[in-house]
Formats: structure tokens, sequence, C-alpha cells
């Protein structure tokens, strides 16, 4: 009895210290922060991300798809470029301004491209699908038109090249401004109060469509936003991030595969992927860049969104199906699953059949990880700036 009494302690003793010892192994782990892909402690990753030279980051875990040749890592957004062909100038931009919050240049005197893209909505209407002509709801969701001059082409699919070239398309779409362009054009001219603005922009007061589409990209290539909180980090600042967010950062680079896509100072590759989100078969069927190119190769494709600000810019995806940054997360931590359209198979759409990309990967985060990516996605993010908007001329 005696004796399994004292067998009985001591197995107790035995399991005090084994505990004793895992709950010192655990604090000693958690003081030295062991980062994701054994990058090494959070305060080596705070170090080495907030000292302001790329070189002592940690090497980013990029695809075997992605281009190291012309892949650019993530920094501070370098100050927006205006092309020779329509160089900047405070005139120009002042015109464009206006124009860009007037109404008159659709067919029915309600829509101006700030009916999608509003400056207080992070320039953008955070809507699922925007609505225009006669309430008529759209495909796609609006994007912001932050930061985009640091675009190589724009909207989802990418069919205008320059945003010259983009001012015409909402005009003309029967879902949108639905204007003859002529016709917008003999409006804003008809308009004394135009004269002037015109005049100092371009020497002389007439009104052209290439003057309206310079004046119009000129001013969006002045909507950038200013230093993020991310934007300090790097730069020096190594105390305003918190531990969560300088783990979401390195997961941003490594485990999570966010790179491979958002990559650039502007957080986007400027390039065509499906992810997924094509809804083959579906009311809401979006093949993307397809029906620009033609090519089979660009089903469902689209361009990948900046990341900039991207909290203020909900909700997400080219058909603004995500509800919360939670929801992306979610999604591509699955490896965007999308279904096998099998009832296709042998028809004539079998051909039109989309392929989600390989870039794509089930991530396997845990719960804590999904937080942290998306508490660093928030500090790309900045306070709402106000702008004024113009009077309307007469």
């Amino acid at each position: 009895m005696h004796m399994n009494i004292g067998m009985k302690r001591g197995r107790k003793y035995k399991l005090l210290i084994i505990s004793a010892s895992v709950l010192l192994g655990v604090a000693v782990l958690s003081s030295l922060a062991v980062k994701p892909n054994g990058a090494g402690t959070l305060a080596d990753l705070r170090a080495r991300y907030s000292s302001g030279d790329y070189a002592k980051w940690p090497p980013p875990h990029l695809d075997s798809l992605v281009d190291k040749e012309i892949f650019q890592d993530i920094g501070v957004l370098p100050k927006a470029e205006h092309p020779r062909y329509n160089p900047y100038s405070k005139e120009k931009a002042t015109l464009g301004k206006t124009l860009f919050f007037d109404p008159r240049l659709s067919s029915s005197g309600q829509i101006a491209c700030a009916s999608c893209h509003n400056p207080e909505l992070g320039w953008t209407d955070n809507l699922t699908r925007s609505f225009g002509h006669d309430r008529q709801t759209g495909k796609r969701n609006a994007m912001t038109i932050l930061n985009v001059a640091h675009a190589t082409s724009l909207f989802w699919d990418g069919r205008a090249a320059s945003l010259e070239e983009q001012v015409k398309f909402p005009i003309m779409d029967a879902l949108e401004m639905n204007e003859i362009l002529p016709l917008a054009v003999d409006k804003i001219a008809s308009i004394q109060g135009y004269k002037p603005l015109f005049t100092k922009a371009f020497g002389d007061d007439s009104v052209t469509t290439k003057r309206i589409q310079y004046a119009i990209a000129t001013y969006e290539r002045t909507i950038n936003s200013p230093a993020t909180k991310f934007d300090k980090f790097i730069n020096g600042n190594s105390e305003i991030y918190t531990d969560q967010e300088v783990r979401g950062l390195h997961l941003f680079r490594t485990k999570a595969r966010c790179i491979n896509c958002h990559n650039t100072p502007y957080f986007s590759d400027n390039q065509f992927h499906n992810d997924g989100q094509t809804l083959f078969g579906s009311k809401h069927e979006d093949l993307g860049r397809y029906y620009i190119t033609k090519e089979k190769d660009d089903i469902g494709k689209f361009r990948t969104p900046t990341l900039r600000e991207v909290a203020r810019t909900g909700p997400w995806m080219h058909n603004g199906h995500f509800p919360s940054l939670l929801d992306v997360v979610e999604f591509y931590d699955l490896g965007n699953p999308a279904p096998i359209q099998r009832k296709y198979l042998g028809t004539p759409r079998d051909s039109l059949l989309p392929k989600t990309s390989p870039l794509l990967q089930k991530l396997y985060l845990d719960q804590q990880e999904k937080e942290a990516l998306i508490a660093f996605m928030k500090t790309l993010s900045t306070p709402n700036r106000r702008v004024t908007i113009p009077a309307l001329l007469n």
C-alpha cells in the first residue's frame, strides 16, 4: 500500500516536472517568436524589414512561374510620372478635376466619373457591382483609381492601355454614362465656364475629345496615397508596427504566397491571372480578358488589383462577391477551388472551360496567421482625405 502511494506520488512529481518543462519550452519559443519558415526571431524580422535596406530583407518565396528577371519586391511607392505626350500642368489637372466631377458628360446628366470613383469611398463606390445609366447594374466591381498612375493597363480586363484611352470607355458604355462621345464633347463646348479652363490648360478654348481625355487623365495621375504605416515602417520607424503586423508582412512575402502576384511597390504585378472566380455557367459568368483578346489562354483572367488602400475599397474581387478581407484570405487559403464543370465536357462550350492559375495553391494558414496577414494588409491603407468638389460650371 505504502509502496503504491509512493509510486503514485513519484508519477505526479514526474508529470509536474514534465509539465513545467513543456511550459518553459513554450515560454522560450514565445519569447523567441520563431517566425514561419524558420526565418528567425520576431525581433530579427522587425530589425531587417525596418532597416531601410531591402537587401537585408528575408528572400521572398517565389513560385517557379514568376519571372525572377522582372520581379520587383514591394516597397515605397515612387512619385507618379506623367507621360511625355501628356505632361503635367496645374491648369490641365484643374480642368480634368472639373470634368471628372461633371455629370453632364453622361446622357442623363446624372452620372459623373466620380459616381463610381468617389473620393470619400476610397475612390470606388463600395458596391458589389456599380450601377449607372437608368440605375442599371454593371457586370463588375469598380476598381479604385488611387495610385492609378502606376497601372500599366486599365479595367479588370486591361482593355485600355493608358489613362487617356480609358476615359472614353465609361462615357460610351450603355450601362455607365451612355453618351455618344461627340455629343458629350459638344455639351462641354457649349458651357461658357469651361472656355477659360481650356484656354489655361491648352492655349485656346477649343474643346475636343483628345483634350478632355488628356485633362481627366492628368487629374487622375494626381490621385495618390500619402505615406502608409507600411511605408513608414520599412523606412526606419521600427516601432510603428505591432508584432502581429510584422508577422503578417513576413507571411505575405513567404508562406501566404501573396508576393507572387501582389508585388512591386504598387502591390500588383499588373498582369492577368485566373484566380478561380470565372463562375462558369452561372448568371455571373465572366471570362475576363478573353473577351478582349479572344485568346483561350486568357479565359477567366483578370488584372491583379493593387492592395494599396485595400481596407477602404471593398467589397473585393472583380465581381464584388467578398464582403470582408477574411473572406478573401480564406478563399486563397483553400487554393481557390473552382468546381469542375463536368456537364460542359463534350459540348460546344468545352473549349471555354477556364483553368485556374497554378500559382494558386493551398496555404494551410492557421487562424492566427490569417489574422496577422489581414492586420498587415490594413497597414497599406490611409485615413480618408477630404476632396473639395468643384462647382458645376455654367
